[in-house]
């Protein structure tokens, strides 16, 4: 069970995370303590109750709140800041939700930076608001490669994953271990639409074909995946490549399941999982499924170390939206630091090209040509139930993909890079 969470809301709430003194005292000398209405504030903006609730939502706030209690107890009486905020918006995976709920962060709550942002649709709404704002955003749980092509901008970057990461890693990987005919279903929006041209470039790519696809309405509010899946038999795919996610993905593989699609020899491979995915369903259900995930809290002593200070926080194991959205507030906040101020362009110059080692950031590299923030992704594999030594123990780590191969080339990249 949760603990300590915030209660769902469907406006904005503040968090507070203050000091009892004001903000602008000490500071790097280089700065001058030079920080807007004398405080930082942190904008959440996510799904706190529905389909995307469980692998970021009231969690990820928690996460962004570590970030900031880690920061100030890091830099104490120096710290650029001792007044820092986070504010939270439900954007209930609507666009025009997440884009008020975005300006008025903005305008009215002083927001400096705006973290999370689950559903494509609904990030690049955000994106376009930082971009007109010339306000900082880190999109952290939205996959669109749209956020570092066509629709980039200087104050936009994207932190953990996107859709050619998970073809390239999922889609190629799977293809070459000979499962050559692809039955691909997806959700019809810009996240789904972009997991299919992904997944169907990639599987081509390395020699597969795709036989067959449908997509679903989003949000599929009936949870009903029925005339996606019972179709797929007919095209005999060697595998059904499911592009859903969150509460989505959790329906569609109980069905998959209750199908026997399986003993009919269509095979699973799910383009996005969560951890939480894999606790809603239990591991049995997906035993055996490869997928690129993006962090891994059992990965390493390091990232073990904080998913424990996560667990006493919040009573679970973090999915990598939750350590993403630690690891992106706690590196902002740190630019923050080094530029002495928080004023947008002196910030952006101070994390473009900039390389970081983390726990949530192996080798990784802010782009400054895309603002794809690049590092270490891991193909992963579900345990069986009884190779499960621990709660949440559920993935076995069956390679390491590079930074420098897991995400689009910069050579490839359509992004103008401009002033918004």
């Amino acid at each position: 069970m949760r603990r300590n969470l915030i209660p769902a809301i469907s406006t904005l709430a503040v968090v507070s995370l203050l000091a009892a003194c004001g903000g602008g005292a000490g500071g790097p000398s280089s700065g001058g303590g030079k920080i807007s209405d004398d405080k930082i504030v942190l904008g959440v903006i996510n799904d706190q109750t529905g389909i995307y609730s469980a692998l970021s939502g009231p969690n990820a706030v928690e996460a962004v709140k570590m970030a900031v209690e880690d920061f100030k107890a890091k830099h104490a009486d120096d710290a650029v800041s001792k007044n820092i905020e986070v504010v939270v918006a439900d954007h209930q995976n609507k666009p025009e939700v997440a884009n008020t709920k975005a300006q008025e962060m903005y305008d009215r709550q002083q927001a400096d930076a705006i973290f999370d942002v689950p559903t494509s649709s609904a990030a690049l709404a955000v994106a376009g608001q930082a971009a007109a704002k010339k306000k900082l955003y880190f999109n952290i749980t939205a996959a669109t490669t749209a956020l570092t092509g066509d629709k980039c901008n200087k104050y936009t970057f994207h932190y953990a994953y996107d859709t050619y990461m998970l073809a390239n890693g999922t889609g190629t990987t799977v293809t070459e271990a000979g499962a050559k005919n692809w039955y691909i279903v997806y959700p019809d929006y810009a996240f789904g639409q972009d997991m299919e041209k992904s997944f169907t470039k990639a599987i081509e790519t390395s020699g597969g074909k795709v036989v067959g696809k449908k997509s679903s309405e989003f949000p599929n509010t009936s949870g009903d995946f029925s005339s996606q899946l019972l179709q797929a038999p007919a095209a005999h795919p060697d595998v059904l490549g499911t592009m859903h996610a969150g509460g989505e993905l959790v329906n569609l593989v109980k069905q998959y399941n209750q199908f026997k699609l399986k003993d009919k020899g269509v095979g699973l491979s799910v383009g996005l999982m969560f951890i939480t995915d894999i606790h809603s369903l239990g591991p049995d259900a997906l035993a055996g499924t490869r997928f690129t995930d993006a962090w891994y809290w059992n990965f390493d002593q390091q990232n073990r170390d904080w998913a424990d200070k996560f667990k006493e926080k919040t009573g679970s194991r973090p999915s990598f939206a939750h350590a993403g959205n630690y690891s992106a507030a706690m590196n902002y906040l740190e630019a923050v630091q080094a530029a002495g101020t928080d004023e947008s362009d002196a910030v952006v110059k101070n994390l473009e090209g900039k390389k970081i080692n983390d726990f949530f950031l192996r080798n990784g590299k802010i782009r400054a040509e895309d603002h794809r923030v690049i590092h270490d992704v891991y193909l992963a594999e579900v345990k069986p139930k009884s190779d499960v030594k621990e709660d949440y123990d559920y993935e076995k780590i069956v390679t390491t993909i590079p930074a420098d191969k897991a995400f689009k080339p910069v050579s490839e990249t359509t992004c103008k890079m401009g002033q918004g």
